[in-house]
């Protein structure tokens, strides 16, 4: 009774646009809602960070089907775009190309059933899904067959604060504390870290860009210092895999970084949670769990990673995992508890189902909590889902993506414990287990990867960062939200 309805998209990043040319290549209405007035909004916010994939993996297959009948021009497959110039290239022509399709200004505020809230059985799954949006003209409710809420993690970063909630006097201290990887080539960005001191807390790839950042304006301004403070009692992988990662130029980010350190650019403090941020002064001081403190900086930048905002989808009934705040059968794969390399096994819409039927969550929203996802994995994830939802179930399980390794090996549980963590190494990734990891159910192949400030395909593959299950490497991605290559 529903099949006249759109199927919903929220979100027009990298996943959202793709999500929506799988759907109208198979003849789907499609109706795709974001909050920001242009495509890519969230991927302009680090525009000036360069991806570590290529050209030729951040284009979604049917999205390139889609922009072949307009007069766009496919990037060099072997170029590195930055973020504007994904959007510019890629994603503003993409949402043309969809034309209508696709609201901008658009807020989705809740998502729920018609006439049925969470706890309402009866006829449940034959009520289409209502969509509360918020506009400058006020509220609308839209009708929808599906939804499929692509819409990220940016605007929901984790705190600097160690056990997840915000440090003590963190609040306070807003405006001195920024979430974003610092354009240096930006004279307001550039006054505030040129000639002072910041303290970078994070060991991900957005955090790695940033200290080289800083450490680049320290060659030019002096004193100029960067602080790099990590939760974990010794840096050991932090730098990545090197010339073993599959994806070259995150490999040579590392590297970057690394050159950073031994050259004297950067301080680094480990074992360091923080539990206050307090003020000195117009300086801000950290203090951890311990009471340590560290010598007074100007500015804060947390690369801490992202969490989901599940706040508009409470009346959706979820299957989440407890931990990850991922679809519960998709965090074994991707838990950065067990995985930090490698590959993971394949998946679709099978581990992207949800107790409510026709509801998905794709994209780096998807992997709740998990750290890294790579586009191609957003870009499979979609094609999948749309098969599903045009009743092809043979396309829908079929595994057709692989990723690269980040050669860097290792579960990440007992990061407290580095004795332990070392003498554990080998058991993710170790040789026992070094085989062709099991199909998934009704599909082979290898698993979907994506990463944040982040990666997208059309089939699964391994996470960059957090597979563990066999050495298979195919294509590249990049995220959409954190991991960038500057």
């Amino acid at each position: 009774m529903n099949e006249g309805l759109p199927v919903v998209v929220i979100g027009a990043g990298p996943v959202g646009l793709a999500a929506a040319a799988e759907l109208v290549e198979r003849g789907l209405p499609t109706l795709v809602l974001e909050r920001g007035e242009g495509a890519g909004a969230a991927v302009s916010e680090w525009g000036h960070v360069r991806l570590f994939s290529m050209w030729r993996d951040l284009v979604d297959p049917a999205a390139e089907k889609l922009l072949a009948a307009t007069d766009w021009t496919r990037p060099a497959a072997d170029g590195y775009p930055t973020g504007a110039e994904w959007v510019e290239s890629y994603l503003a022509p993409l949402a043309a190309a969809l034309g209508e399709r696709v609201r901008f200004g658009t807020e989705v505020t809740g998502v729920s059933r018609l006439g049925r809230d969470r706890i309402v059985d009866a006829d449940r799954d034959g009520r289409p899904f209502t969509v509360r949006v918020r506009t400058t003209a006020g509220e609308e409710r839209l009708l929808a067959r599906a939804v499929i809420d692509a819409s990220g993690t940016w605007g929901t970063p984790n705190p600097v604060g160690g056990d997840g909630l915000p440090a003590l006097g963190e609040a306070d201290a807003a405006e001195r504390i920024s979430h974003r990887v610092p354009d240096t080539a930006d004279p307001a960005v550039r006054a505030r870290h040129a000639g002072r001191t910041t303290a970078v807390v994070g060991r991900g790839h957005s955090a790695l860009t940033a200290l080289v950042a800083l450490a680049a304006l320290a060659e030019q301004a002096p004193g100029t210092r960067a602080v790099w403070v990590l939760r974990r009692g010794e840096v050991g992988d932090a730098f990545g895999g090197g010339a073993a990662d599959q994806l070259v130029e995150r490999g040579a980010l590392g590297q970057r970084a690394e050159a950073a350190v031994a050259a004297g650019h950067i301080e680094v403090v480990t074992g360091f949670r923080t539990a206050r941020v307090r003020p000195e002064g117009d300086r801000l001081v950290l203090v951890d769990d311990g009471g340590r403190t560290l010598e007074p900086v100007d500015e804060v930048v947390a690369l801490t990673g992202f969490r989901p905002d599940l706040s508009f989808l409470s009346e959706i009934r979820l299957g989440l995992d407890t931990t990850l705040q991922a679809p519960v059968e998709l965090a074994p794969l991707i838990d950065p508890n067990v995985h930090s390399c490698g590959t993971v096994y394949p998946h679709g819409v099978a581990e992207l189902s949800h107790p409510e039927e026709g509801f998905f969550l794709a994209g780096m929203k998807s992997y709740g909590r998990a750290p890294t996802f790579l586009a191609l994995t957003g870009f499979e994830q979609v094609r999948s889902i749309a098969a599903h939802l045009a009743g092809d179930h043979e396309a829908a399980a079929r595994v057709e993506l692989t990723l690269p390794e980040t050669g860097v090996c290792g579960g990440a549980g007992l990061f407290d414990d580095p004795d332990v963590a070392e003498a554990d190494a080998g058991g993710c990734c170790g040789p026992a287990v070094a085989e062709e990891p099991p199909a998934a159910a009704a599909g082979v192949g290898g698993g979907l990867a994506v990463s944040p400030l982040p990666l997208l395909s059309a089939a699964p593959a391994a996470p960059a960062d957090d597979g563990c299950h066999g050495g298979r490497s195919v294509r590249t991605t990049e995220a959409t939200e954190p991991d960038r290559v500057s």
